[in-house]
């Protein structure tokens, strides 16, 4: 068993970058946030009774989150640790469930190794949020030992209903690490019929209606009276209502035709079987068209649906059959009749026929036991385990079947982390059975080495594939052939965070070539644009993407921005307002919404506030502050409040706003300068000086700071000084208009003119059609004597603004000094 812990260390402690929506922007993972959240919160942070929910209701998967995220931050490593000894310990408990079963010998290790190295398992365990699977096997196994331990002293120890309360809770933790848990009660149930008591289905109803074992009914309606409860109280708490999903999550549930929806979900399980038997072709999304769809009789994978049902019913018919004569346990031939199974030191009883079983107790073992066995460690029969193992893959399978209720994916890799188990079993079993079956040694022996080598065939496959699992790039790579759509499109994502911004725009068209509706791949497409200034082709996909799901907020607030800058403000602020009014209603991912909704709202309060228009501004502010989700950012927000207010002469509550940014955000930078601008105004010129230091401090490679440094100096008369922080900042921010244009203002206040015709010719070249750049270009000309260039200046400056009052007087001014000196001036 070492060897296999050792295995699992080296096969998945290589992955670290999976993260998700259930760590990065989790907000019940802060440690701000009451614990108490995780509890009335679905598995994303969202509120469980919101009609966007997912319903995936698993807090104590969400606390083992946050306590990776209290110790190690978001450091990967911590997580994937986690998953790989919950991996370990599953896989502990699974082996020695199975020797329950199997005996203490190679079947036992045997079905351990191939639990331990399934392929079908690197999703969950090298997914971080596939620990909710793994988490809830841990407690499955737990649940169904406590009740192995419940059925083997009931009758002869007070201690057995110790055992079923533990049974009840480890079923209840299953079920809060993820819903499918609680389906361990029902396999513990099939546990106490068919392999405690071994009874055969003809046998089940006159045991029941003649009660010739009350312990055994009394165990089976706790069971169900416990199941029931725990089903009752989950969907109570999830509002009573199911989760919806888009129709691309589950396209056959979305599907108009009655046959297609039953074609392909009687086909899904043979999907996911044959993944159990031959995990060749796996992958991290099988949503979408990735399984298409069966539509009529004759597509050829009706006939694997026939076949695997076919199969499904000849196993549960061998191990429900009526039993025979003779009978093989553990690899002996045993007459049929009273049995004492599994160890139990207590008989049931329920009568098995009228001569008593003899089994032989020969040495020499078919099971990989060397010691004599005992009759009290008789093993199940095959039939037994065959029936066991079957409720163990099946029954932990039905909640993803679409039977009783639609489901948000397709296929999912993790879902068949807890089936494996009796997928493992039968696969054993079956090789146990064959192997004692057949005379010739040879035959024994090929039997052995064919199942050791199809251990290390999914070994290598696990190997293989957790390779894919080391980054982003390389997961998205190999399901590009399963799900071209989600694959290319999360393949944009990861080459544009890589700056590979060409290969980026490509990923993203390959992903909208094979479904050209999606929403999120349209909008991050003009994302892409937008950051490479190609506005024309950004509002064109912004466009389609708002088309195609006229809730995408985010789509609406940088159509909005980039109008606004491109001084089509009407435009702009319809488009903000029209993205503040939609409803977060069966959103999936209703913060996001709300953040952008937040987001639109201040920049329509900054569009207001440049128009002058400062009460509108401030209403608009308030409406933000109220809409705003927990996990925005809002230092900006009240900063530009605080601007308002200073701008209205609301001196008491601008300061008021100021603080409450910097509150949010102690190196706001944005609020030192302006919250000392204020100090400056209201005499507190020390305190003022602080502020203006420490923005500077924060980030030295900000012209802005010294600007606003500058500006106080020269308000202070401290001329020199100013001008030193006016050159710094055109300096640093060179290519910035406004910072070059105020520096060049300071300095000619401070009579360094030289020095200030350099910034202003800079300013005018940075804005060639700006008449206000090329007349202080003019002015500055005409100061330093430079006439010809200065009446130049002033004449372009008219061109562009005509009426200009200043500058038709200073080129008036210009033209008599020309005069005088005997130079030629335009208008002669």
């Amino acid at each position: 068993m070492y060897f296999l812990f050792d295995f699992l260390i080296f096969k998945y402690c290589l992955n670290i970058f999976s993260f998700s929506r259930a760590i990065k922007t989790n907000q019940d993972l802060l440690p701000e946030t009451p614990w108490t959240h995780i509890f009335y919160n679905d598995f994303w942070g969202t509120l469980l009774t919101h009609s966007g929910s997912h319903k995936s209701y698993r807090p104590l998967c969400t606390l083992s989150f946050r306590l990776n995220h209290a110790i190690g931050g978001l450091n990967p490593w911590s997580y994937h640790l986690v998953n790989v000894l919950l991996h370990a310990a599953v896989t502990g408990l699974f082996t020695s469930f199975s020797k329950i079963l199997l005996g203490d010998g190679y079947w036992t290790f045997m079905a351990g190794l191939m639990f331990a190295s399934h392929p079908i398992h690197t999703e969950a365990v090298a997914g971080i949020v596939g620990r909710a699977d793994v988490g809830a096997s841990l407690f499955f196994l737990l649940s169904l030992l406590c009740y192995i331990k419940h059925c083997s002293t009931r009758g002869c120890s007070a201690r057995t209903w110790g055992w079923f309360l533990g049974t009840g809770l480890c079923a209840g933790c299953s079920m809060l690490w993820k819903e499918q848990g609680v389906t361990v009660l029902a396999v513990s149930a099939i546990y106490d019929v068919f392999v405690v008591h071994r009874l055969k289905m003809k046998q089940i109803l006159p045991t029941i209606y003649k009660r010739k074992n009350l312990s055994l009914f009394l165990s089976i309606s706790l069971l169900t009276f416990w199941g029931t409860s725990l089903l009752g109280a989950r969907l109570y708490w999830m509002g009573n209502k199911p989760p919806s999903f888009s129709n691309s999550d589950n396209p056959a549930a979305d599907s108009d035709s009655l046959l297609a929806r039953t074609l392909t979900f009687c086909y899904l399980p043979t999907k996911n079987l044959w993944l159990l038997l031959c995990p060749d072709t796996l992958s991290f999304d099988w949503s979408m068209d990735a399984v298409p769809l069966l539509k009529t009789i004759c597509d050829w994978r009706n006939l694997h649906t026939v076949a695997f049902y076919t199969g499904l019913l000849f196993l549960a018919y061998y191990g429900l059959k009526s039993p025979s004569t003779d009978r093989e346990y553990n690899g002996k031939a045993v007459t049929n009749g009273k049995q004492n199974a599994n160890g139990h030191s207590c008989h049931t009883d329920v009568e098995y026929g009228n001569s008593e079983i003899k089994p032989n107790f020969a040495s020499k073992v078919e099971n990989g036991i060397k010691n004599t066995v005992s009759p009290r460690t008789q093993l199940p029969s095959t039939e037994n385990i065959v029936v066991l193992s079957l409720s163990l893959l099946i029954i932990p399978f039905i909640p993803a079947t679409n039977l009783f209720f639609y489901v948000g994916f397709v296929i999912a890799e993790r879902v068949l982390y807890i089936p494996s188990m009796g997928f493992c079993l039968l696969i054993t079993v079956g090789a146990r059975a064959l192997y004692v079956k057949v005379q010739k040694r040879f035959l024994k022996t090929l039997i052995f080495y064919a199942t050791a080598t199809l251990i290390v065939f999914y070994g290598l496959k696990t190997v293989i594939r957790n390779r894919d699992w080391q980054n982003e790039e390389m997961l998205y790579r190999s399901g590009i052939k399963v799900n071209p759509a989600k694959a290319w499109g999360n393949l944009g994502n990861v080459l544009k965070s890589q700056s590979k911004i060409s290969e980026a725009e490509s990923a993203y068209r390959n992903a909208l070539y094979y479904r050209s509706n999606m929403a999120d791949m349209l909008y991050n497409l003009g994302l892409l644009l937008q950051e490479n200034s190609r506005f024309a082709e950004a509002l064109h996909y912004y466009k389609l993407a708002v088309g195609s799901r006229p809730t995408l907020a985010s789509a609406y607030l940088n159509t909005g921005i980039i109008l606004m800058n491109q001084g089509k403000t009407e435009e702009a602020r319809r488009t903000f307002l029209r993205c503040s009014e939609i409803p977060d209603e069966n959103l999936k991912d209703p913060h996001a919404h709300k953040s952008s909704v937040t987001s639109c709202l201040y920049n329509l309060g900054k569009l207001y506030h440049e128009q002058g228009r400062y009460e509108e501004a401030l209403s608009v502010y308030k409406d933000a502050i109220q809409k705003m989700p927990r996990q925005f950012a809002p230092q900006s927000l009240y900063n530009m409040m605080g601007e308002a207010y200073m701008r209205l002469s609301k001196l008491p509550q601008a300061e008021h706003w100021y603080m409450e940014s910097l509150r949010s955000k102690t190196d706001h930078i944005p609020a030192h300068l302006t919250y000392g601008k204020l100090l400056a105004l209201t005499g507190r010129k020390s305190e003022a000086e602080k502020f203006f230091l420490k923005a500077i401090e924060l980030d030295p490679t900000k012209g802005n700071c010294y600007m606003h440094y500058g500006q106080f100096l020269l308000e202070e008369a401290r001329l020199l000084e100013a001008a030193e922080m006016a050159k710094k900042a055109a300096e640093l921010d060179s290519t910035e208009f406004d910072v070059v244009f105020n520096a060049a203002h300071m300095l000619r206040q401070a009579s360094l003119n030289e020095a200030a015709e350099k910034y202003y010719d800079l300013a005018a070249r940075l804005r060639p059609n700006y008449p206000a750049a090329l007349m202080n270009l003019g002015a500055i000309l005409h100061l330093n004597g430079r006439l010809q260039k200065a009446e130049a200046n002033y004449l372009r400056a008219l061109q562009l603004k005509p009426d200009d009052g200043i500058t038709q007087s200073n080129l008036r001014k210009l033209w008599n000094i020309m005069e005088k000196q005997g130079l030629k001036t335009s208008k002669t």
